[in-house]
């Protein structure tokens, strides 16, 4: 009888060492890498659009710039959504389908900090054992009172993007 194979070491986290601005979608925290990040904004009238999806709230229209705006906390299937005091719009730089960059705006319930992560701080998303979606998960990133989810932006406006 063969000894079972010992367990293949974990995939190191995609996410790099550096500063995120750590931001909340209900009771959790999340992180984007803070050089993409362009301006934090408080909630504003955002004009809808047809036909969309439903965590893609609209259109902003910032200094003459229209500038799609998605709710993180739908995106991610956050029950009991619920715009307050603290619900701002993340402004950030995202790859452009044809090249360079675009502003992408993003909902989230609050922004908390900067936080600098180590490479020591940071861990690959766990494996959860059943089929769950972690695409738009680069790493967790642990921290004195827990831990911080990371993700990737230019991965959830590319799905955006992507046909139905």
């Amino acid at each position: 009888m063969d000894a079972p194979s010992p367990p293949l070491p974990a995939p190191p986290p995609s996410a790099l060492p550096g500063k995120y601005l750590a931001f909340t979608l209900g009771r959790e925290s999340y992180g984007v890498p803070v050089l993409a990040v362009r301006e934090i904004i408080r909630l504003c009238p955002i004009t809808p659009v047809a036909s969309m999806p439903a965590h893609v709230r609209g259109v902003i229209n910032l200094r003459g710039k229209v500038i799609p705006v998605v709710d993180l906390r739908i995106r991610f299937g956050l029950h009991d959504v619920v715009d307050h005091d603290r619900t701002c719009i993340v402004i950030m730089q995202v790859a452009a389908a044809g090249g360079g960059s675009r502003p992408y705006g993003a909902i989230v319930d609050g922004v908390d900090e900067v936080a600098a992560y180590a490479a020591e701080d940071l861990v690959p998303p766990p494996d959860f054992g059943v089929a769950i979606d972690t695409r738009f998960i680069t790493g967790m990133a642990r921290r004195d009172a827990g831990v911080t989810t990371l993700i990737d932006l230019e991965a959830i406006a590319r799905a955006d993007r992507e046909p139905a």
